[in-house]
């Protein structure tokens, strides 16, 4: 197509639009969006001429770039089905799903996974990051290269990266600690050294070594941290410390820190500061944390178990909604939608403007790269990667999302285009 394509009335949210961009009665006006050769070309408010013969006239629909799903574990997912009673509570889960692994194999890894990964991509996400459990010091997970494969397998669909969820006493002997990262290392640029810290395996030691090693093999780090409501849990704050210490100079993302929302308030706020001077990344998993926190057989929980993510966010620190499990004994549900995780965010955490403002939280992919950025971000230049929402409004989104049209590249990847778009003649598709 020899003129750019244009995706005309569109509404975008006010964080993805540059700061002057004009308002109408409080609202960022609609954009008009050119797309050439599969990447976004120019971005302008939209005005009162006709939408362009080549054009999509989309009445004012909200878009977003595509997601970031940015902790997910696919070794676990769709395991629930064959599950017997699950205890209730995070402990629980996990006991069932070490019950569960006599029936891993490479196969049965590899379709389930396959399928969240088919999952995600028609819920519009271009970013997964996957945790593997790595439960023995010298003996590589199952899981561990299917993860690897399948990252070459969707290449230019899905970005996979996946992290080594290693128990933080394996990390106890400095030596074996430099060995797990060196491992981890040579599997390539999408892979990152984790662990699970946790008051039940609290070393200070183990934490230090974990964070020397990644920094040793240049390894970014992505943590299960403080994943309980324990106000004595003290894992993020330990985490921030040491990598001032050591000068690390990677990006550390810390998942879930329930017990941050139990410390008492100054506490809680003086661990943030220290997080905001570090190169920490945050992400909420509301929807499992909901699930296993504060759990007990024919009790109604008393507790929410979500982190503090708008004291996180009032402090620049990059923050990011997660699926985290999906259909596994830790979660129940889930479809590997982040706007699913999003919806439940702002019940429980009571957000103000989910699409205008929240939204940012599933779709800043740069935010796990050792150089998150801290400027606004852009379209302009950037692959038109876009989920268009037909169904919902400002006003209620999340809800009515179900209802997508997603774009890769400028062309229709997944869902049906309205008939109303294309009143102008204009196609996207192939």
């Amino acid at each position: 197509m020899s003129a750019p394509v244009l995706l005309d009335r569109l509404r975008l949210p006010r964080w993805l639009l540059p700061a002057d961009w004009p308002q109408r009665d409080g609202v960022p006006a609609l954009a008009r969006l050119a797309i050439e050769g599969g990447r976004v070309q120019s971005l302008r408010p939209a005005d009162d001429a006709p939408t362009p013969a080549a054009g999509w006239d989309l009445g004012g629909t909200l878009a977003l770039p595509g997601f970031v799903d940015a902790h997910t574990h696919l070794d676990k997912v769709f395991t629930l089905p064959r599950m017997k009673a699950v205890q209730p509570g995070l402990l629980g889960a996990i006991d069932a799903m070490l019950a569960d692994r006599v029936n891993w194999t490479p196969a049965d890894v590899r379709e389930r996974a396959a399928r969240g990964l088919q999952w995600a991509w028609e819920c519009g996400t271009t970013h997964l990051r996957t945790h593997v459990d790595w439960w023995e010091p010298d003996a590589l997970p199952m899981a561990w290269p299917v993860m690897a494969e399948l990252a070459q397998e969707w290449e230019g669909r899905v970005r996979l990266e996946q992290v080594s969820l290693i128990k933080l006493p394996l990390f106890e002997d400095a030596a074996q600690a430099l060995r797990l990262a060196k491992q981890v290392k040579a599997t390539g640029p999408h892979a990152l050294l984790g662990g699970f810290v946790h008051s039940t395996n609290w070393s200070e030691n183990a934490l230090r070594n974990l964070l020397r090693s990644a920094q040793a093999c240049e390894l970014d780090i992505d943590l299960h941290v403080d994943e309980e409501l324990n106000a004595s849990a003290t894992g993020l704050a330990a985490t921030a410390r040491i990598l001032a210490e050591i000068g690390y100079e990677g990006r550390v993302v810390c998942g879930h820190i329930c017990a941050l929302a139990e410390q008492p308030e100054a506490q809680a706020l003086a661990t943030l500061d220290a997080v905001a001077r570090a190169p920490i990344t945050v992400v909420s998993l509301p929807a499992t944390n909901l699930l296993l926190q504060d759990a007990v057989t024919g009790r109604t929980p008393r507790r929410r178990g979500i982190t503090l993510v708008k004291e996180a966010r009032e402090r620049g620190i990059p923050l990011l909604f997660a699926s985290d499990n999906v259909q596994d004994p830790f979660c129940r549900l889930g479809s590997f939608d982040p706007v699913e995780a999003l919806g439940t965010a702002a019940l429980v955490a009571q957000l103000d403007e989910p699409f205008e403002t929240w939204s940012e939280a599933l779709c800043r992919a740069d935010w796990l790269r050792r150089d998150a950025s801290t400027q606004r971000p852009t379209l302009v230049g950037a692959s038109a990667d876009l989920v268009l929402f037909g169904a919902a409004d400002r006003f209620g989104w999340p809800s009515r999302s179900a209802q997508r049209v997603v774009l890769r590249a400028g062309r229709v990847a997944h869902g049906e285009v309205p008939a109303a778009w294309r009143a102008h003649g204009g196609a996207v598709s192939a």
